[in-house]
């Protein structure tokens, strides 16, 4: 799997869709804004409950997502499926909480499993829950990055915590519309930083800086591949 691919399909609560391939003859046009708007609110939820409650937990290893809350998205919002006990959340992400120009931000088809550690469930977590409460209010792409942007500003978002992450390392994602849909990989929450401090996208570094966040939250988030899923079994890596 090559680095290209790597950022096309990396979501991330759950994002480097901003970045999507359109290298193919032909794709130009339809690749420009294949989901322009919201579709039906029913195109987003999954019909069973039990199913959504195991894609969420699919995102880590089962030693970390059997004793974790788990979240499920319904009509007026994420709610509590299984109360945990270790202070990791699992939920499936949608694809507004993509970059704001991520061309599948309203991709009703994207599914992203991901466990937040505790600190990234008291203090990014926080964002899923505001910018969906934007969405079912019906507000534009535009109106969701500024309402974050402003929820932050007024602290009615949380600062981000030292030592947040998460795992996405569910098989079953859906991540992008392009190549293998997926990717299984960990994601690190930071202040804002240049990437170089990581070694972010330089020649062979495993590293990519992901601008889910960007002109929302002063936050990066680094990715970082991993070679097996969360059952253990290979995964393919860059």
């Amino acid at each position: 799997m090559n680095r290209k691919m790597v950022r096309t399909i990396t979501l991330g609560t759950f994002t480097l869709l901003a970045i999507l391939c359109a290298a193919r003859p032909g794709r130009a046009a339809d690749a420009k804004t294949p989901y322009p708007s919201m579709a039906p609110l029913d195109q987003y939820l999954i019909a069973d409950r039990n199913a959504e409650i195991a894609l969420a937990r699919s995102a880590a290893p089962e030693s970390i997502s059997h004793d974790a809350t788990v979240l499920i998205l319904g009509q007026h919002g994420y709610e509590t499926a299984v109360e945990g006990k270790n202070g990791f959340v699992c939920v499936v992400e949608r694809g507004w909480m993509s970059p704001a120009d991520a061309p599948q931000f309203w991709n009703p088809k994207i599914r992203g499993p991901i466990c937040f550690n505790p600190p990234a469930a008291r203090s990014v977590l926080p964002t899923t829950y505001k910018r969906t409460e934007m969405v079912l209010a019906g507000k534009t792409k535009a109106e969701i990055i500024d309402g974050n942007k402003v929820a932050f500003e007024k602290g009615e978002l949380p600062a981000l915590e030292p030592g947040a992450m998460s795992y996405m390392m569910s098989k079953e994602a859906y991540l992008t519309d392009h190549g293998d849909h997926n990717l299984a990989h960990l994601m690190f929450y930071t202040p804002a930083l240049v990437g170089s401090v990581w070694g972010a996208d330089l020649p062979k570094s495993p590293v990519m800086l992901n601008p889910q966040f960007k002109g929302a939250q002063p936050v990066d988030v680094f990715v970082v591949p991993v070679g097996k899923w969360s059952d253990g079994t290979p995964a393919p890596v860059m």
